[in-house]
């Protein structure tokens, strides 16, 4: 299990999510992304998902 790192901006550049998560693998950890944006309301925000080795899981911009 390792801990992914997840970070959303408004268009000002303001991070307005910064949270790290666990997760067994990048496809639960994408899973994971997904629903931690729509919660806190960050879906159609730029945002990225990185793994703990720094790969991209998420990315929208």
């Amino acid at each position: 299990m390792g801990v992914y790192k997840l970070t959303a901006f408004e268009p000002t550049g303001e991070k307005i999510l910064d949270e790290g998560f666990e997760a067994t693998d990048d496809r639960e950890a994408k899973e994971k992304g997904e629903t931690l944006l729509k919660e806190k309301g960050a879906w159609d925000k730029t945002h990225r998902c990185t793994s703990p080795k720094g790969k991209l899981i998420l990315f929208h911009r």
